[in-house]
């Protein structure tokens, strides 16, 4: 059994493809990302916040470009990633890396984005997905069941916004974990 440990941590984000690579595995599904990714904004306060990050941290996208959900969730993380010059992400095909995807299992299933934060050096901080609780509100108010939405399918401005705040908001924890963490602060002397 592969443990979830630094060696492998470090393997995995090394082979994992920056956002436009990733979205050329699959043109035609790559597509829908980028046009889905057009409509997202973020307001003066929220790069404010981004661009005060001090600590790197690496971040790790488990996804599927196939997936409803990642086309719906990708261009918001990235979009949060390029707002700050500390935060390093990468994106892997959940079916070609499935060492990792089997280690981040939610509910018995294999679910697309898994995001694993990581420190500058490569340790495990935290491990979130595959939706956050706007997507699921907004699910359960459609009343979709178990499917994920089709790629491409449209997503009100409103729920958009409160799932961009969502992933924000789990990048600040994750930003303000490593600000407060006592062996990096150590490290940094502050």
């Amino acid at each position: 059994m592969i443990k979830m440990d630094v060696g492998f941590l470090t393997d995995e984000f090394e082979s994992g493809m920056d956002y436009e690579s990733y979205l050329a595995t699959d043109k035609e599904k790559g597509d829908k990302w980028l046009e889905f990714g057009k409509n997202v904004m973020l307001t003066a306060e929220q790069k404010q916040l981004l661009a005060g990050f001090t600590r790197e941290m690496k971040v790790l996208v488990v996804s599927g470009i196939w997936c409803g959900d990642c086309v719906q969730q990708g261009p918001l993380m990235q979009a949060i990633a390029d707002a700050s010059d500390r935060i390093d992400l990468r994106w892997l095909d959940r079916d070609a890396h499935m060492q990792l995807a089997e280690k981040v299992i939610v509910n018995k299933g294999l679910r697309v984005p898994m995001v694993i934060f990581l420190a500058e050096d490569y340790e495990l901080v935290s491990v979130y997905g595959d939706r956050v609780l706007a997507r699921y509100r907004a699910m359960a108010e459609k009343k979709l069941g178990i499917a994920c939405p089709l790629p491409g399918a449209k997503v009100s401005e409103d729920e958009m916004a409160t799932t961009l705040q969502d992933w924000l908001d789990e990048f600040e924890r994750v930003q303000l974990l490593l600000r407060l963490s006592t062996r990096l602060r150590e490290k940094h002397g502050d």
